[in-house]
Formats: C-alpha cells, structure tokens, sequence
C-alpha cells in the first residue's frame, strides 16, 4: 500500500507586500507567552535581529503596531502584544482554522481515489 498522501495549506496575508503569516503568528503567540521579543526568537531559534525584521516589516505593511516593547531599567524591559496585534492574531488563526476545515474536506472529496487500486475497485 502507498502511503498515506496529505495536504498542508499555509496562510500569508499581503498589503502590497507580505506581512504577516506562520512566522509572524508564532512570533505573536510567544511573546505573548514569554512576554519578550528576544526570548521569543531565541525560542524559535531564530536571530533577535531577524524576529525584530519581521515584526517590523509586518507593522509597517499593516499600518499598525503588533507589539509594545519597553526597554530595561529596573524591572528589566520586554514586549506585550498590542490590542490590534491580539485582533490580527486571532483574526489570523480564525480564518486558518477554517480554511484547514474547508481543505481538508476538499482534499478527501478530490483525492478519494488515491490508495485505491483497480484491483480492489468492485
């Protein structure tokens, strides 16, 4: 038997440019968690330099802030997750839900025929 075929859908929304997708959310999703930008990229093994690119690309192509950072001092700095960037995320995630929903049923519908041989057809 061949083994077993799927499909992945990937979501990226564009002004005139990208600006928020997989990473973008991740990003969101631990700062939020971490409450720090810099934890959240080491977290994902990325580069503090790169996370703060893409949230800043992000920003700009939106027309709004995702996250508010605060520098050090005392209490030491971090990053919270802005009410627009909140809105965007879970806008975000809604909409992905969904279209995996309606994929995969759509996948099943089309591909149904995949694993099946004429041999076994009746």
């Amino acid at each position: 038997m061949s083994e077993p075929i799927y499909a992945k859908l990937s979501v990226r929304i564009f002004t005139d440019r990208k600006c928020f997708g997989p990473g973008v959310a991740e990003l969101l999703r631990r700062v939020d968690r971490l409450h720090s930008l810099r934890a959240a990229a080491q977290s994902m093994e990325m580069a503090y330099s790169k996370a703060w690119t893409v949230i800043h690309n992000a920003e700009e192509g939106l027309g709004f802030k995702l996250l508010h950072s605060s520098t050090g001092g005392k209490g030491g700095g971090g990053a919270a997750v802005t009410a627009e960037g909140r809105r965007m995320l879970e806008a975000y995630e809604a909409y992905c839900e969904k279209l995996r929903a309606y994929g995969a049923e759509k996948f099943a519908q089309i591909f149904d025929f995949y694993g099946k041989t004429e041999d076994s057809a009746p």
